[in-house]
């Protein structure tokens, strides 16, 4: 079943060039906003190149019966920080994509398992990670945000997306911060890591190499840059994101 078409509106950041030195920049993502999942990221930088492994676990899984589309940026440009719980500002016991922002700033280089990973055209469910779990390996050229976020510190990798029954129950009331016809889980971060210098592996695999999904792929729509997020059907209507339960086949 075809996902409809999922609209955010995306943080681009421009600034000034920055080679970024040749090395590893490593995370450990945490979760935030209770979604209990998990997972580990290694930009390896070469020249121009970057070979990217994310590698994530836990997350929602299912989204209108199909797996669910969680879309994952590196940020960059202001603290190089993970939101802390304080920064929920309005007191729903959730930090949203707009309260985190000062933390981990905008988008630099979108995550996509395949195609362009510019902030402008990376926003496609068709190219974001799916369901709970999955591997995203492959090489693309960093641009010069990216570069310069890595130089300077502030590369931060967010991963979207939340199951409604992981927040309070003030968050599962919200409304999006991004569109208020969508339920604040599914705009929200999920999880967070700042990228930090380490120690440099050695390359694995071909360029573009793209994913490894937990759940089986889906033909998702796409995520178009716009003023706000908007998840809704070809027939209308407004659809919350959901985990299936345990005793529901993936």
């Amino acid at each position: 079943m075809a996902i409809p078409t999922l609209a955010l509106g995306a943080l681009a950041l421009s600034g000034a060039p920055a080679m970024a030195a040749d090395g590893s920049y490593q995370s450990t993502l945490g979760q935030i906003n209770g979604s209990s999942a998990s997972g580990t990221v290694t930009v390896d930088v070469t020249g121009n190149q970057a070979h990217v492994v994310l590698k994530v676990a836990g997350l929602a899984q299912t989204f209108m019966d199909a797996p669910y589309p969680h879309v994952q940026h590196i940020h960059g440009g202001a603290k190089g920080a993970c939101p802390a719980p304080g920064a929920d500002m309005d007191g729903d016991g959730v930090v949203s994509t707009t309260e985190g922002a000062p933390s981990y700033g905008g988008i630099v280089t979108t995550l996509s398992t395949t195609g362009d990973t510019s902030p402008a055209a990376g926003l496609d469910l068709k190219v974001a990670g799916q369901g709970a779990s999955y591997t995203v390996d492959r090489t693309f050229e960093l641009n010069a945000e990216t570069k310069a976020a890595l130089e300077a510190g502030t590369a931060v990798v967010v991963v979207h997306g939340l199951d409604p029954a992981t927040l309070s129950a003030a968050g599962q009331a919200a409304k999006s911060d991004l569109a208020p016809t969508l339920p604040l889980a599914a705009t929200s971060p999920a999880l967070c890591g700042t990228l930090a210098v380490g120690q440099m592996s050695m390359p694995v695999g071909g360029a573009d190499t793209g994913v490894a999904q937990g759940t089986s792929g889906t033909d998702a729509g796409t995520l178009a840059l716009g003023g706000g997020l908007v998840l809704a059907a070809a027939a209308g209507g407004v659809y919350l994101v959901r985990r299936r339960h345990s005793g529901s086949a993936a």
